[in-house]
């Protein structure tokens, strides 16, 4: 039987988009084209700063390994007891580091809110969301932003999951630096149009997936902007909130988010509880490189170089890892 926008919606428990909406209305916070060559990075990569690598400790490893394989697509790397490496073909972008008596870190905590897995194009969205239909995955929302159309899910361990595909950068709406955007009913009858509904054609990750921005809880957006503006050198791209920041570069929608709406005052997390343990950014060149450290340590903070001499890694305010590297 063909996959119809009714089976998309019922993994959400709903039966309208717009009833979806809720979901992704909480996944962001709220209250309540052309395709790109399929040879080509998506723009979030290209930019001067972008998203790289995400690791997550997790207490169950065979588990959370076999998640992300059958519901994201993504290759096994390398795996040992301690923990495992999949990614999108060759390319690494999730670690799990295996801590089997940790404790699951609680909603309120600073941390993560979700990675989110950029599609390099809608069509690979659509033979992916065929793929969660068929295999009856859980999803918590479904949204049209805008400038990118996703779906939000949570893996087993409560751990945030963004899987989305951007609109073409041309019709973003952009004013003074700030860029539109909003949170619709997501098309499902356009995006099933590009898939073949009748069989799961979802082999695996397409080589070109790639994180294409974080989304974290802090304690604070004051000591978030000290960090990961003044000092790792993004810029914000949605002004006003008192509640979240959008945080890019090179003129992408958003690389990094930070919101307060569950961790407003949060502490240092346990090191030794599930969740987020570092995530890294790519940079352009050594020269910027060499700013960004010497930015962190003029704020006091203490880069610590990382062992393949491609750059280095510190501590943001709650505890979690933000690794530099060059490309």
């Amino acid at each position: 039987m063909p996959v119809t926008r009714r089976h998309i919606l019922a993994l959400a428990g709903v039966t309208s988009a717009a009833a979806a909406l809720p979901g992704a209305l909480a996944a962001e916070g709220i209250a309540a084209g052309t395709t790109p060559a399929a040879s080509a990075l998506p723009f979030a990569l290209t930019t001067p700063i972008h998203c790289g690598e995400v690791a997550i400790r997790v207490r169950d490893l065979d588990n959370m390994f076999a998640y992300y394989r059958e519901v994201l697509g993504l290759s096994e790397l390398s795996r040992s007891k301690d923990g495992a490496t999949l990614g999108a073909g060759k390319t690494p972008l999730l670690h799990l580091i295996a801590v089997a008596d940790a404790k699951i870190e609680p909603l309120n905590s600073a941390g993560l809110f979700h990675v989110a897995y950029l599609m390099p194009n809608r069509a690979e969205l659509a033979r992916w969301l065929v793929h969660i239909a068929m295999t009856g995955v859980p999803v918590s929302g479904f949204a049209d932003h805008n400038v990118s159309e996703a779906v939000y899910m949570m893996d087993p361990e409560g751990n945030g999951i963004e899987v989305y595909s951007d609109r073409p950068r041309e019709s973003w709406q952009w004013s003074d630096g700030v860029v539109t955007m909003g949170t619709e009913p997501l098309d499902v009858d356009g995006i099933l149009a590009l898939a073949d509904t009748k069989k799961d054609t979802f082999t695996g990750a397409p080589d070109l997936m790639r994180i294409g921005h974080m989304h974290l809880k802090v304690g604070d957006l004051t000591k978030g902007d000290a960090f990961y503006v003044a000092s790792a050198g993004l810029v914000h791209t949605r002004k006003g909130r008192q509640d979240a920041a959008f945080l890019s570069s090179g003129g992408y929608h958003h690389h990094v988010a930070m919101n307060v709406w569950n961790s407003k005052g949060a502490g240092m997390r346990e090191s030794g509880q599930t969740g987020l343990a570092w995530f890294s950014l790519e940079v352009a060149d050594e020269k910027m490189l060499a700013a960004q450290r010497e930015r962190f340590e003029a704020a006091g903070f203490a880069p610590k170089a990382i062992a393949d001499g491609k750059g280095f890694e510190v501590i943001d305010p709650w505890g979690t890892g933000l690794r530099l590297l060059t490309v």
